[in-house]
């Protein structure tokens, strides 16, 4: 993958790919996140769409970054990999702020503020 990473940083100094590329980053980030969680679990798009309760290609297109999940759709991911989902805002500057707290999902058992 060092290529395609190489290309990327070289595309990212081009301001129409960079602005296409930022509008995009949080469903990238939101997507790889379910294929992480799916992967530490050990399980196929198909085991993990029969513990959610729904067909492989909806996993798929959660995978694939196409969709904006529910909260729901998000627990349910959560329960199928045995963890938990925590949501957090952050400057997007990248400066965080001593408050900074993660919000937890209610079936995490935590509260949220």
């Amino acid at each position: 993958m060092g290529r395609i990473s190489d290309m990327h940083k070289t595309w990212m100094k081009e301001p129409k790919y960079r602005k296409a590329f930022e509008a995009l980053e949080e469903e990238f980030i939101l997507a790889s996140a379910v294929i992480d969680a799916r992967s530490r679990a050990g399980l196929t798009q198909q085991e993990m769409a029969r513990r959610m309760g729904t067909t492989q290609p909806v996993v798929a297109r959660l995978e694939s970054g196409r969709t904006r999940p529910s909260m729901r759709t998000l627990e349910r991911v959560a329960k199928a990999t045995g963890s938990r989902v925590l949501i957090r805002f952050e400057p997007r500057e990248g400066k965080r702020s001593a408050r900074s707290t993660p919000l937890r999902s209610a079936t995490s058992g935590a509260r949220s503020s």
